[in-house]
């Protein structure tokens, strides 16, 4: 089994030797230069934190008409609420002012397709047990509810009544609010 994804051999970069990475450090040279300090806190204005799902269709901001400065923005494979979720979550509320959470998956999502067997199988390839669960789920909603749970019932956390969760159709861009229950 290999776990890493491969790169096109007829990528624009195979053709130009120049990693994504060299691509990215220019377009952060042209953003710079155009760059004023917008002059803002670390405090999301609109005291909200919005966890979600990696997957690359998933432009949250956009989704949510958002701005920036206005939130504090989670992601990891499956928008699963883990301890390290539950850790800067904590922060946010405690540190930086947030009183809401948001939870966002998405149709098809990765994390429907593989198992726990992915540690077990990584392990066999590299030697090392993975110290983390890969909180592969089945069933979207019901990994909302139990992300809901999870921050709902934290004792780390200070503001746990607003606390909402959604499934995004990365098809037609819309949110499904999830019932808790």
């Amino acid at each position: 089994m290999t776990t890493s994804a491969s790169v096109p051999a007829n990528s624009e970069d195979a053709a130009t030797d120049r990693s994504v990475i060299d691509r990215l450090v220019a377009a952060n040279g042209t953003y710079a230069d155009a760059f004023t300090d917008p002059g803002m806190d670390a405090r999301p204005v609109l005291q909200v934190a919005v966890v979600a799902c990696m997957d690359a269709r998933l432009d949250l901001h956009a989704a949510l008409g958002l701005r920036l400065g206005d939130c504090h923005t989670l992601r990891n494979a499956g928008g699963v609420v883990t301890d390290d979720v539950i850790r800067s979550l904590a922060i946010s509320q405690r540190a930086l002012g947030t009183r809401s959470v948001v939870l966002i998956h998405h149709t098809g999502c990765g994390m429907q397709t593989i198992t726990e067997e992915f540690r077990h199988d990584l392990e066999m390839e590299v030697g090392q047990r993975p110290s983390w669960a890969v909180e592969a789920f089945k069933d979207a909603d019901q990994d909302v509810r139990q992300s809901m749970q999870r921050v709902r019932t934290s004792p780390f956390l200070l503001h746990t009544d607003d606390v909402r969760g959604f499934v995004f159709d990365v098809r037609t861009g819309r949110l499904r609010e999830i019932d808790p229950v």
